[in-house]
């Protein structure tokens, strides 16, 4: 599928925009997990054919996608909120689009995604959230148990939130699932069964929980491993139940 695609720079960051041959008027942010990147002419997103089918699907569909290397495992820092934030607007005034946009989040990036949702507010129409990681400190208390991986992420999240190590056990600033209760924007969550990194127990689960108590939208969809690319299709179903609505 041919399509408009360019990568700029911006605050350091390498940062791409896909444009489908057949534009639908609406944006659609991507927020990938800890393995995502964007340098100057390819992204994870164009590089790993699962991905690569996800979005070649919902360009099929009309959407504009936009993401940001957001400093690569940021882990839902401030910085990373900051930079999506900036990226939403310049992209707004780049882009013929609805300025409500909707979000697809893959992992970690979830952190950032709930952080938008409160922030951006109602220029979120609505969220999309893969095998998603929404309390990064029941994250930590769990890979505590893990030595090794527990320093590698230890060391990520440190250098993410400019936090020292000395500092790192008592830092109160990460983000937790009940801080992101309020938000009423309609989210659903597509969540594999095995083989992820972040148990649903912890997060998809409790948030889901969390939301329904709240009676706030949200639906949650579990797939085999082995289906994991191919919610395209799906994700621009729950797209265009919100845009009824410009």
């Amino acid at each position: 599928m041919s399509i408009n695609q360019r990568f700029f720079q911006m605050g350091g960051q390498w940062n791409a925009v896909h444009v489908p041959e057949k534009p639908n008027g609406f944006g659609c942010l991507i927020i990938g997990d800890t393995n995502h990147f964007v340098d100057e002419h390819n992204s994870l997103w164009l590089q790993h054919i699962g991905r690569n089918r996800i979005v070649e699907e919902i360009l099929k569909c009309g959407y504009t996608l936009f993401y940001s290397n957001l400093y690569g495992a940021h882990w839902g820092s401030s910085q990373s909120v900051l930079q999506a934030k900036q990226l939403y607007h310049i992209i707004m005034k780049q882009e013929i689009l609805n300025d409500k946009i909707h979000i697809i989040a893959e992992g970690m990036g979830a952190l950032t995604a709930l952080q938008l949702m409160e922030e951006l507010g109602e220029k979120v129409r609505s969220v999309a959230l893969i095998n998603p990681c929404m309390d990064l400190k029941a994250q930590l208390a769990q890979e505590k148990d893990r030595k090794f991986f527990y320093k590698k992420v230890r060391n990520e999240i440190a250098k993410a939130y400019k936090v020292s190590i000395n500092e790192f056990e008592d830092y109160e600033g990460f983000p937790e699932i009940h801080r992101f209760q309020h938000s009423v924007l309609p989210v659903k969550i597509w969540q594999t069964t095995t083989n992820f990194s972040f148990d649903p127990n912890l997060h998809c689960k409790r948030y889901e929980e969390l939301r329904q108590k709240n009676q706030s939208p949200i639906a949650v969809t579990y797939h085999l491993v082995e289906k994991r690319y191919s919610y395209g299709p799906s994700i621009c179903q729950f797209f265009k139940k919100y845009e009824q609505k410009l």
